[in-house]
Protein backbone atom coordinates (compact mmCIF):
# COMPACT_ATOMS: atom_id res chain seq x y z
CA UNK A 1 0.00 0.00 0.00
CA UNK A 2 1.12 3.54 -0.84
CA UNK A 3 2.18 6.28 1.69
CA UNK A 4 -1.01 7.62 -0.17
CA UNK A 5 -3.90 4.95 0.41
CA UNK A 6 -1.58 4.87 3.81
CA UNK A 7 -2.62 9.07 4.70
CA UNK A 8 -6.20 8.43 3.29
CA UNK A 9 -6.61 5.20 5.79
CA UNK A 10 -5.51 7.46 8.39
CA UNK A 11 -7.60 10.59 7.76
CA UNK A 12 -10.45 8.45 6.74
CA UNK A 13 -10.17 6.35 10.40
CA UNK A 14 -9.58 9.91 11.99
CA UNK A 15 -12.94 11.28 10.48
CA UNK A 16 -14.86 8.29 11.82
CA UNK A 17 -13.57 8.56 14.71
CA UNK A 18 -14.17 12.25 15.06
CA UNK A 19 -18.15 11.59 14.01
CA UNK A 20 -18.64 8.62 16.53
CA UNK A 21 -16.75 10.41 19.43
CA UNK A 22 -19.94 12.50 20.38
CA UNK A 23 -22.41 9.19 20.51
CA UNK A 24 -20.00 7.50 22.94
CA UNK A 25 -19.46 10.29 24.95
CA UNK A 26 -23.50 10.38 25.25
CA UNK A 27 -23.58 6.61 25.71
CA UNK A 28 -20.82 7.41 28.75
CA UNK A 29 -22.72 9.85 30.40
CA UNK A 30 -26.01 8.81 29.69
CA UNK A 31 -26.24 5.04 30.03
CA UNK A 32 -22.87 3.25 31.15
CA UNK A 33 -22.05 5.77 33.98
CA UNK A 34 -25.35 5.10 35.65
CA UNK A 35 -25.63 1.46 34.97
CA UNK A 36 -21.95 1.35 36.85
CA UNK A 37 -23.09 3.63 39.51
CA UNK A 38 -26.50 0.90 39.73
CA UNK A 39 -24.58 -2.53 40.20
CA UNK A 40 -22.72 -0.19 42.92
CA UNK A 41 -25.60 0.61 45.04
CA UNK A 42 -26.81 -2.89 44.82
CA UNK A 43 -23.58 -3.93 46.45
CA UNK A 44 -24.49 -1.54 49.04
CA UNK A 45 -26.83 -2.15 52.62
CA UNK A 46 -29.21 0.14 54.10
CA UNK A 47 -30.44 1.08 57.28
CA UNK A 48 -33.65 0.59 58.74
CA UNK A 49 -33.91 4.51 58.12
CA UNK A 50 -33.46 4.09 54.74
CA UNK A 51 -29.91 5.52 55.04
CA UNK A 52 -26.91 3.82 53.01
CA UNK A 53 -23.93 2.27 55.32
CA UNK A 54 -20.76 2.17 54.56
CA UNK A 55 -18.59 -0.38 52.37
CA UNK A 56 -19.81 -2.70 50.36
CA UNK A 57 -21.49 -6.31 50.79
CA UNK A 58 -23.12 -8.92 48.98
CA UNK A 59 -25.82 -9.41 50.97
CA UNK A 60 -28.37 -7.81 48.93
CA UNK A 61 -27.06 -10.09 46.15
CA UNK A 62 -27.23 -13.22 48.37
CA UNK A 63 -30.79 -12.59 49.87
CA UNK A 64 -32.22 -12.25 46.14
CA UNK A 65 -30.65 -15.43 44.58
CA UNK A 66 -31.76 -17.45 47.85
CA UNK A 67 -35.40 -16.39 47.89
CA UNK A 68 -37.93 -18.26 45.93
CA UNK A 69 -40.53 -15.10 46.00
CA UNK A 70 -37.56 -13.62 43.74
CA UNK A 71 -37.15 -15.74 41.25
CA UNK A 72 -40.87 -16.81 40.70
CA UNK A 73 -41.30 -12.86 40.26
CA UNK A 74 -38.73 -12.57 37.95
CA UNK A 75 -40.49 -15.61 35.91
CA UNK A 76 -43.68 -13.66 36.02
CA UNK A 77 -42.62 -10.85 34.70
CA UNK A 78 -40.68 -12.66 31.75
CA UNK A 79 -43.78 -14.63 31.30
CA UNK A 80 -46.39 -11.74 31.78
CA UNK A 81 -43.99 -10.02 29.09
CA UNK A 82 -44.33 -12.86 26.31
CA UNK A 83 -47.85 -13.15 26.20
CA UNK A 84 -48.85 -9.58 26.41
CA UNK A 85 -46.19 -9.62 23.50
CA UNK A 86 -47.32 -12.85 21.61
CA UNK A 87 -51.15 -11.34 21.98
CA UNK A 88 -50.16 -7.86 20.67
CA UNK A 89 -48.40 -9.01 17.85
CA UNK A 90 -51.40 -11.40 16.72
CA UNK A 91 -53.60 -8.28 17.07
CA UNK A 92 -51.06 -6.20 15.00
CA UNK A 93 -50.32 -7.95 12.27
CA UNK A 94 -53.17 -8.15 10.41
CA UNK A 95 -54.02 -4.31 11.26
CA UNK A 96 -50.65 -3.58 9.81
CA UNK A 97 -50.73 -5.45 7.06
CA UNK A 98 -54.17 -3.75 5.59
CA UNK A 99 -52.32 -0.19 6.65
CA UNK A 100 -49.39 -1.07 4.41
CA UNK A 101 -51.50 -2.44 1.30
CA UNK A 102 -53.98 0.94 1.90
CA UNK A 103 -53.19 3.36 -0.93
CA UNK A 104 -53.72 7.48 -0.68
CA UNK A 105 -54.85 9.39 2.06
CA UNK A 106 -56.78 6.73 3.70
CA UNK A 107 -53.43 4.91 4.35
CA UNK A 108 -52.67 8.61 5.72
CA UNK A 109 -55.68 8.61 7.86
CA UNK A 110 -55.14 5.30 8.96
CA UNK A 111 -51.60 5.63 10.35
CA UNK A 112 -52.72 8.54 12.27
CA UNK A 113 -55.29 6.50 14.05
CA UNK A 114 -52.87 3.93 14.91
CA UNK A 115 -50.23 6.12 16.01
CA UNK A 116 -52.96 8.41 17.53
CA UNK A 117 -52.87 6.84 21.17
CA UNK A 118 -49.41 7.82 21.59
CA UNK A 119 -50.52 11.20 22.18
CA UNK A 120 -52.42 10.46 25.31
CA UNK A 121 -50.49 9.98 28.10
CA UNK A 122 -50.12 5.83 29.61
CA UNK A 123 -51.33 7.14 32.91
CA UNK A 124 -54.87 8.36 30.81
CA UNK A 125 -55.56 5.51 29.28
CA UNK A 126 -54.77 3.45 32.11
CA UNK A 127 -57.29 4.76 34.00
CA UNK A 128 -59.82 5.01 31.30
CA UNK A 129 -59.16 0.86 31.33
CA UNK A 130 -59.72 0.80 35.07
CA UNK A 131 -63.20 2.36 34.28
CA UNK A 132 -63.76 -0.01 31.56
CA UNK A 133 -62.79 -3.26 33.47
CA UNK A 134 -64.45 -2.11 36.45
CA UNK A 135 -67.27 -4.28 37.89
CA UNK A 136 -69.76 -1.75 36.73
CA UNK A 137 -67.80 -1.30 33.52
CA UNK A 138 -68.43 -1.51 29.40
CA UNK A 139 -66.35 -4.57 29.60
CA UNK A 140 -68.24 -7.26 32.10
CA UNK A 141 -71.86 -5.39 31.06
CA UNK A 142 -70.89 -6.30 27.56
CA UNK A 143 -69.97 -10.08 28.63
CA UNK A 144 -73.18 -10.24 30.57
CA UNK A 145 -75.20 -8.83 27.80
CA UNK A 146 -75.09 -12.47 26.16
CA UNK A 147 -75.93 -14.14 29.00
CA UNK A 148 -72.62 -14.92 30.75
CA UNK A 149 -70.69 -14.63 33.69
CA UNK A 150 -68.18 -11.85 33.50
CA UNK A 151 -64.49 -12.71 35.05
CA UNK A 152 -62.73 -10.25 37.53
CA UNK A 153 -61.17 -8.03 34.91
CA UNK A 154 -59.33 -5.59 37.29
CA UNK A 155 -56.99 -6.15 39.41
CA UNK A 156 -55.28 -9.09 38.41
CA UNK A 157 -52.76 -10.46 35.92
CA UNK A 158 -55.40 -10.79 33.30
CA UNK A 159 -56.54 -6.92 33.64
CA UNK A 160 -52.80 -6.17 33.04
CA UNK A 161 -52.46 -8.13 30.14
CA UNK A 162 -55.21 -6.48 28.52
CA UNK A 163 -54.05 -3.07 29.42
CA UNK A 164 -50.41 -3.46 28.33
CA UNK A 165 -51.63 -5.26 25.10
CA UNK A 166 -53.72 -2.08 24.17
CA UNK A 167 -50.97 0.68 25.03
CA UNK A 168 -48.08 -1.20 23.30
CA UNK A 169 -50.11 -1.76 20.53
CA UNK A 170 -48.85 1.46 18.37
CA UNK A 171 -45.00 0.70 18.67
CA UNK A 172 -45.80 -3.07 17.36
CA UNK A 173 -48.10 -1.82 14.41
CA UNK A 174 -45.19 0.77 13.52
CA UNK A 175 -42.26 -1.91 13.73
CA UNK A 176 -44.59 -4.03 11.44
CA UNK A 177 -45.37 -1.62 9.14
CA UNK A 178 -41.58 -0.85 8.66
CA UNK A 179 -40.83 -4.30 8.09
CA UNK A 180 -43.77 -4.74 5.32
CA UNK A 181 -41.44 -2.38 3.69
CA UNK A 182 -39.88 -5.21 1.80
CA UNK A 183 -42.85 -7.16 0.64
CA UNK A 184 -42.57 -6.67 -3.20
CA UNK A 185 -46.26 -7.16 -4.52
CA UNK A 186 -44.49 -8.96 -7.96
CA UNK A 187 -43.74 -11.95 -5.53
CA UNK A 188 -47.37 -12.47 -4.99
CA UNK A 189 -48.65 -11.84 -8.29
CA UNK A 190 -46.06 -14.43 -9.23
CA UNK A 191 -47.26 -16.46 -6.93
CA UNK A 192 -50.47 -16.52 -7.50
CA UNK A 193 -50.11 -16.86 -11.43
CA UNK A 194 -48.28 -20.61 -10.73
CA UNK A 195 -51.58 -21.38 -8.80
CA UNK A 196 -50.79 -20.68 -4.77
CA UNK A 197 -53.68 -20.55 -3.19
CA UNK A 198 -53.93 -16.87 -0.43
CA UNK A 199 -52.64 -18.98 2.59
CA UNK A 200 -49.40 -20.36 0.98
CA UNK A 201 -48.38 -17.02 -0.79
CA UNK A 202 -48.65 -15.82 2.67
CA UNK A 203 -47.00 -18.24 4.32
CA UNK A 204 -44.33 -18.62 1.65
CA UNK A 205 -43.84 -15.22 0.70
CA UNK A 206 -45.59 -12.56 3.49
CA UNK A 207 -44.75 -14.00 6.27
CA UNK A 208 -41.13 -14.64 5.78
CA UNK A 209 -40.44 -11.57 4.43
CA UNK A 210 -41.95 -9.28 7.45
CA UNK A 211 -39.72 -11.27 10.31
CA UNK A 212 -37.49 -8.56 10.54
CA UNK A 213 -40.33 -6.70 11.32
CA UNK A 214 -41.77 -9.07 14.05
CA UNK A 215 -38.80 -9.59 15.70
CA UNK A 216 -38.29 -5.78 15.69
CA UNK A 217 -41.71 -4.97 16.78
CA UNK A 218 -41.68 -8.22 20.11
CA UNK A 219 -38.65 -6.66 21.19
CA UNK A 220 -39.60 -2.71 21.57
CA UNK A 221 -42.79 -4.59 23.20
CA UNK A 222 -40.85 -7.48 25.45
CA UNK A 223 -38.63 -4.39 26.69
CA UNK A 224 -41.50 -2.09 27.21
CA UNK A 225 -44.02 -4.87 28.80
CA UNK A 226 -41.19 -5.94 31.30
CA UNK A 227 -40.04 -2.43 31.94
CA UNK A 228 -43.24 -1.06 32.63
CA UNK A 229 -44.68 -0.61 35.98
CA UNK A 230 -47.52 2.51 35.71
CA UNK A 231 -50.13 0.47 34.31
CA UNK A 232 -49.48 -3.12 36.06
CA UNK A 233 -49.38 -0.57 38.94
CA UNK A 234 -52.67 0.62 38.40
CA UNK A 235 -54.18 -2.39 36.62
CA UNK A 236 -53.04 -4.72 39.01
CA UNK A 237 -53.74 -2.91 42.28
CA UNK A 238 -51.12 -4.19 43.68
CA UNK A 239 -51.81 -7.99 43.98
CA UNK A 240 -49.53 -9.13 40.56
CA UNK A 241 -45.93 -8.85 41.88
CA UNK A 242 -43.63 -8.04 39.12
CA UNK A 243 -40.06 -6.48 38.86
CA UNK A 244 -40.42 -3.20 37.75
CA UNK A 245 -43.36 -2.56 40.56
CA UNK A 246 -41.31 -4.51 43.22
CA UNK A 247 -38.53 -1.85 42.19
CA UNK A 248 -41.01 0.94 42.45
CA UNK A 249 -42.05 -0.11 46.20
CA UNK A 250 -38.41 -1.07 46.97
CA UNK A 251 -37.19 2.41 45.98
CA UNK A 252 -40.08 4.83 46.86
CA UNK A 253 -41.82 3.45 49.64
CA UNK A 254 -39.59 1.30 51.68
CA UNK A 255 -36.27 3.61 50.69
CA UNK A 256 -34.67 -0.05 50.39
CA UNK A 257 -32.73 1.48 47.59
CA UNK A 258 -29.91 -1.41 47.18
CA UNK A 259 -32.91 -4.21 46.92
CA UNK A 260 -34.26 -1.51 44.08
CA UNK A 261 -30.93 -1.35 42.78
CA UNK A 262 -30.24 -5.14 42.54
CA UNK A 263 -33.56 -5.70 40.99
CA UNK A 264 -32.71 -2.79 38.76
CA UNK A 265 -29.49 -5.00 37.65
CA UNK A 266 -31.82 -8.35 37.19
CA UNK A 267 -34.30 -6.30 34.81
CA UNK A 268 -31.21 -5.23 32.56
CA UNK A 269 -30.17 -9.04 32.68
CA UNK A 270 -33.47 -9.71 31.32
CA UNK A 271 -33.17 -6.97 28.48
CA UNK A 272 -29.88 -8.56 27.34
CA UNK A 273 -30.88 -11.78 26.84
CA UNK A 274 -33.50 -10.45 25.31
CA UNK A 275 -31.66 -9.04 23.13
CA UNK A 276 -29.02 -11.52 22.86
CA UNK A 277 -31.49 -14.09 21.24
CA UNK A 278 -32.70 -10.98 19.07
CA UNK A 279 -29.44 -11.08 17.39
CA UNK A 280 -29.17 -14.69 17.15
CA UNK A 281 -32.61 -15.01 15.51
CA UNK A 282 -31.96 -11.47 13.69
CA UNK A 283 -29.14 -13.37 11.69
CA UNK A 284 -31.32 -16.51 10.68
CA UNK A 285 -33.78 -14.19 9.33
CA UNK A 286 -31.32 -12.06 7.23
Amino acid sequence: MSSANLARTGQGRTVILAFLLPILLVNMVAFIVPVVNLALLSLRTAAATGALTDGFSLETWRSVLVDSFYWAMLGRTVWVGTIITAITLILSYPLALFVSRTTGAFKTVLVILCISPLLISAVVRTYGWMVILGDQGFMPALIRAVGLTPPVLLNNQLGVIIGMTEILMPYMILALMSGFGKLDPTLEQAAGTLGARPFTVFRRIVLPLSLPGILLGCLLCFVLAVSSFITPKMLAGGRVSLLATEIYDQAIVTLNWPLAACLSVLVLVVFGTALFFYGQLSKIVD
